[in-house]
Order: C-alpha cells, then structure tokens, then sequence
C-alpha cells in the first residue's frame, strides 16, 4: 500500500511541477505586444487589447460575418458610441469565448452582439480540449514564437499598444452579385445546435451577466449561410435563455440589402454598402435604448475623431482595403 501511495504521491508531485513549468514558459512564449511582428494572432480582432480601458459601449464577437457586416466608424460618426469586432474567419465558439473573456478583462460594455453564424459550426471535441490547453498554457498557442524570442520576453511585461483604425472592421468594396432566391422561405424545421456550442453559448451568458453585459443575438444578412430553419434554431435558444434576438434577414424594410450590389462574395458576406446599412441599423438600435453615451466631444475620446477621419480618407483615396486589411 505504501508503495503505491508514494507512487502516487510522486505522480502528483510530477505533474505539478510539470505545469509549473508550462506556466512559466507561457509567460515567456507570450507575446508582449498585440503587433504581429511580436507574434501576436489574429491582430486586427486583438486590436481591442491596446484600447484604453472601459472605453468601449458595445463588442461584437464571432466569426467573418461581424468584420463584413459591422463597420464601427459609422456607428461612431452617426451617434458618437464606441464598440470594437473581435471577430475572426471560421470562428469556433471556444474562440469566440476566449475573445469575449479576453476583452471583458480590460472593458466594460453594456451590450456583446453574439452574431449566430458561428452556432452552426462544427466543432471537434480534440479541437475543444486543445482549446483549453491553449487557453491554461499559452505555450501551446505561441510555441512556434521559439525562434524570435528576445530579452523582452524573458523580462518584460505585457504592454499592448496597438489599436486598429477600423476597429476590427474589414473594408471591401467588391461587388460580386447573388443569384436572387427566397432563401428565408419561411418553414416549421428547426435547425439543431451541437450541444457542445450550445454549452459555450451558456458561458458567455455567464460572463456576460457576471459583468453585468447584455448579451444580444444578431444574424447578420447572409444567403449562403442563412435559412429559416437556423432563424427558428437561433430564436428556440434565445427563448430557452431570455435574450433578445434580431434576425437582420427578416427585417428588409429596416435593412434593405440589395444583393445585386451589396455583397462582395455572391451573398456570403457583405461588402461596404451593405456594412453601413447594418451599422446603420445597430447604431440606431443601440440609440433607441437610451443607455449609451455621445463621446463625439469628449477629450478623451480624440483619437475615435482622428481614426473616423483616416477612414474616410482611405476609403476615398481607394486605400481603405489595404489598410483594413493590415497587420501590424
């Protein structure tokens, strides 16, 4: 019996140390900027990291559809509110939790838009348990940063100071015209929800509410990824855990997409035109609930100014693609 206690005992005792030791080499492999010449990932939706803290009205977290659909320039232009896209291409909803938890250590919003094309993901339960390695032990997310490691990394602190003029937006003015189909023919069927991306669902209305944040569902006009079997799938969810919901593809006659000319992929994503009308409809939802404050005059919000006004520049000089699309 002794023998298989202290066995045990030093089991124990070898994966302690062995996390330790993880610990520490996560501290060192972690980028100590939020530039990608520091190896940081995803830039432009890590970008919101160099923000000054609890600056921010509103976050938006998912996928590609947030960065094609919501451009936060011209939410501030219209109504002066501040918000950032912490969305990435092809985001899983272990992502979309670490963005949201991420940000939620820095801000205080009073609203996350959770745009829903992301509940439709597939996720691999070994990419689930990867996940949250990385998320422990960064190491394991930035283990390829070995060969540019520098002194920095093994005595400075963490220091983000990059922000993105775009706020997490991404310009493109392609036009790429969608076949015109009634793909939102109304039906009885319900689109399932893994329940494993139902479950990170539930964490984030856990953070959200431990933060005090509304949660909202948003779904994004899209007519590759969008039917009305998922609209009836989103809205059980939203029913089933008392959030609001707003599915943009019901609403023509509020955002009146036209897919001849608004979407830049044949009706995946939008392009420009089609961004600003869903800009338009989230600045003036978030004006009709009378919660947020205009910063347009704040001191302490010059740089948003600044930022709109590089903007409109890019955008008219034809440069506002490269730009958005940078990483620093």
């Amino acid at each position: 019996m002794k023998r298989y206690l202290k066995t045990a005992l030093r089991f124990i005792l070898f994966c302690v140390i062995f996390m330790v030791i993880l610990m520490l080499l996560s501290k060192v492999f972690v980028p100590k900027d939020n530039q990608k010449s520091t190896g940081m990932e995803a830039v432009q939706s890590n970008g919101i990291l160099g923000e000054p803290d609890n600056t921010m009205d509103y976050l938006v977290v998912g996928d590609s559809e947030t960065y094609s659909s919501i451009t936060p320039m011209e939410i501030w232009r219209q109504y002066g509110y501040a918000g950032y896209v912490c969305g990435t291409g092809g985001q899983h909803l272990y992502d979309t939790e670490r963005f949201l938890a991420q940000a939620l250590k820095k801000q205080s919003p009073k609203y996350v838009i959770l745009e829903t094309n992301a509940l439709y993901r597939k996720i691999a339960y070994e990419k689930v348990l990867k996940s949250q390695l990385e998320k422990y032990f960064q190491i394991f997310r930035y283990h390829d940063r070995w060969k540019s490691l520098t002194l920095n990394d093994f005595t400075g602190s963490v220091n983000y100071t990059w922000t993105n003029d775009y706020k997490g937006y991404r310009y493109e003015n392609k036009v790429a015209t969608a076949a015109l189909k009634d793909y939102m023919k109304q039906t009885d069927q319900k689109a399932k929800i893994s329940a494993i991306n139902q479950y990170y669902v539930e964490q984030m209305i856990k953070l959200c509410r431990k933060n005090n944040v509304e949660l909202i569902l948003v779904s994004t006009p899209s007519i590759k990824n969008w039917n009305y079997a998922k609209h009836n799938g989103i809205q059980a969810l939203a029913d089933q855990y008392g959030l609001e919901y707003y599915d943009l593809n019901l609403m023509p006659d509020q955002v009146k997409i036209d897919w001849k000319k608004d979407t830049r992929d044949k009706g995946d994503h939008l392009n420009h035109t089609g961004a600003v009308q869903v800009s338009d409809w989230l600045g003036a939802f978030f004006h009709s609930k009378n919660t947020l404050t205009d910063h347009r005059q704040e001191t302490a919000y010059s740089q948003w100014n600044d930022a709109l006004g590089r903007y409109d520049q890019q955008i008219a000089d034809g440069t506002a693609y490269e730009i958005s699309h940078c990483k620093k």
